[in-house]
């Protein structure tokens, strides 16, 4: 099961905000945000769902109902439907939940230490009342885990062919595979209730058999999350899991890590909800987890008053920088691109910093939301861009280990002397490996391109002449096209005014990743 629209009404601080994520909603939804913009808020909205098929803990009316709460005497109410504050739809389009719809951790999660005395039957997972009742109560599933865990152990072993050795070998193998990829700690022992070792036993370095409570809090917090998932998994199979701030108490290179290990224990056919400011969780999600994310941007805005629809966040470079911020402050400015490619064009920044370069520009509003990593920019004619390249090359690498800079010219680099195909491939060739070369003249030959100006008259409402382009339009790859800006606007039926390079820019807007032109671009540059 997986949420793809949420509508709340008047709850927690909301007057009416409606999360939107499309019919094919990612298995990752992550929430980003300061303190205080209501991302839990929407797990509470969750837990009060679940709290249809559970049995025990209820929080006040008041907690939930924003209606209680208004300045304006005459909004305020005394009464709270949850059925009207909430309304959640689903991809399985009946949108009937049950117990296992939903399964929350809370930000409160914090096992110091447990000794387990005895062993007693446990209820299923479905029956258990040690979840918490809300978002603001303390998740101390550990120990009812640790008891859970050695009764597989125990079922396994009276239940089944394999030895004592083999079952425990078995079990603290599947969790150590996990904790390998994250920690550098390991179950070396899961315990012995009898002998008043009632807890989890590890391994680190040269140490072997040191107690859970002698773990730091980040490694606690690693083992918690991840032995309860590795528990809960095979009976919550059809869930939305929603996670409050996982990165608590945990560096940025194991958050990281922690992300990617949880998505893979998690089904496909399942969703995770995170809530998060971790740096860590952010570039899992920029990088390896990009394909399956979605991201919900509270930052972006007051969400709590009046009618507001969040929808996910375009990952564009802009955006990126943005959500970072957040959790960086004043250090988003060190965040730095992984690719620079340097562009013909205006070299001069105008201010504050801000491209001033055709190509560059161009070429960012195209590939910002696939390549969030990279930045395009301008840095002169043909001769300057070689020289001031060269120049970056050998001095940011120094800086910037996994750097990686290119120089991306247009094929009429020689002056407007003719520069066919087998001369392009001579000049990639000759020349060193960072260096590109567009297939076309030049970027308006991409950007007058019959695919993307019925695309532009099709958003804008205008009608595309196609005889008139064709007529005039004999060979969009090597005729000059830049300087048939007046004739292209007559093509596209446009009788205002509008400025030659913004209207070239709104032709780059509509360039998305499903069009030949994008593909070309990206073959040549990429």
């Amino acid at each position: 099961m997986r949420v793809k629209k949420v509508i709340l009404k008047e709850f927690k601080r909301f007057d009416n905000l409606t999360i939107n994520l499309g019919d094919n909603p990612a298995k990752i939804i992550v929430l980003v945000g300061p303190n205080g913009c209501g991302k839990s808020s929407i797990f509470d909205a969750f837990e009060e769902k679940e709290k249809d098929f559970r049995n025990h803990g209820q929080e006040d009316m008041q907690f939930y109902s924003k209606s209680f709460f208004y300045l304006d005497e005459t909004l305020k109410k005394d009464v709270y439907d949850k059925n009207e504050s909430i309304k959640i739809f689903t991809s399985n389009e009946t949108n009937n939940f049950s117990r296992k719809s939903f399964y929350i951790r809370t930000a409160y999660r914090f096992t110091s230490k447990f000794d387990i005395k005895e062993l007693k039957p446990l209820p299923s997972v479905f029956n258990t009342n040690d979840d918490p009742i809300s978002l603001i109560t303390l998740d101390k599933r550990l120990e009812s885990n640790y008891k859970r865990l050695l009764g597989v152990a125990y079922s396994d072993f009276f239940e089944g062919s394999k030895t004592g050795i083999q079952v425990k070998e078995e079990l603290i193998g599947s969790i150590n595979n996990i904790l390998k990829d994250i920690l550098d700690i390991k179950i070396s022992n899961l315990g012995n209730i009898l002998a008043n070792k009632g807890q989890l036993y590890f391994e680190k370095g040269n140490t072997k058999d040191f107690p859970y409570a002698n773990l730091s809090s980040g490694e606690k917090e690693v083992v918690d999350i991840i032995l309860d998932l590795l528990l809960k998994t095979n009976d919550y199979n059809d869930t939305v899991f929603c996670i409050d701030e996982p990165e608590l108490h945990l560096n940025t290179a194991i958050q990281r890590k922690l992300l990617i290990n949880i998505e893979k224990l998690i089904p496909d056919n399942c969703q995770l909800w995170i809530a998060t400011h971790s740096i860590g969780f952010l570039r899992a999600v920029q990088t390896e987890l990009y394909n399956k994310s979605q991201i919900l941007d509270f930052s972006e805005k007051d969400y709590f008053t009046g009618i507001n629809i969040i929808e996910p966040m375009r990952t564009t470079r802009f955006n990126w920088q943005r959500i970072f911020k957040t959790a960086l402050e004043d250090l988003v400015g060190l965040l730095s691109p992984e690719r620079i490619i340097y562009c013909e064009g205006k070299d001069r920044p105008g201010e504050h910093g801000i491209e001033k370069g055709f190509d560059a520009k161009v070429f960012n509003l195209i590939f910002s939301e696939t390549y969030p990593e990279t930045l395009f920019i301008s840095s002169g004619g043909n001769t300057e861009l070689d020289k001031r390249s060269d120049i970056a090359i050998s001095i940011l690498s120094k800086v910037f280990v996994d750097l990686e800079i290119l120089v991306l010219k247009d094929r009429d680099m020689a002056s407007g002397k003719i520069t066919d195909i087998e001369n392009r491939r001579r000049y990639l060739e000759t020349n060193p490996k960072n260096h590109r070369l567009l297939e076309r003249w030049e970027i308006e030959n991409y950007l007058f391109d019959k695919e993307v100006l019925i695309k532009y008259c099709s958003q804008e409402g205008l009608i595309f002449n196609k005889f008139e382009y064709d007529t005039y339009i004999t060979d969009i790859n090597n005729q000059n096209v830049k300087d048939s800006i007046g004739k292209i606007k007559n093509i596209c039926g446009i009788t205002h005014n509008i400025n030659e390079e913004r209207f070239k820019l709104e032709l780059a807007k509509v360039i998305s990743s499903d069009m030949n032109v994008y593909a070309e671009l990206k073959r040549c540059i990429f």
